[in-house]
């Protein structure tokens, strides 16, 4: 799962330049970077909750809980069912 929010988010948010400046892993700051903005933050919700199929609350899906692929695992799986 890991991979594959790390490659939407290159495609969908970084340019080839970007990609080249920025080292993207885990513990990349997305939001207070500027990488993922407000609007792409719920564009990157409606991602997770159709690929992973899981409800992620909008009171749970703040700049803080998206602002690395790390806290954005943690609240996925938190609301995966089994």
């Amino acid at each position: 799962m890991k991979e594959m929010i790390l490659e939407y988010i290159r495609n969908e948010y970084l340019d080839d330049e970007d990609d080249e400046d920025i080292e993207l892993d885990e513990n990349t700051p997305l939001i207070s970077s500027g990488i993922v903005d407000s609007f792409s933050m719920v564009s990157l919700k409606r991602f997770l909750e159709n690929k992973c199929d899981v409800s992620l609350p909008d009171d749970e899906a703040t700049p803080e809980a998206f602002d690395s692929v790390k806290s954005i695992l943690h609240l996925v799986q938190k609301h995966q069912k089994g």
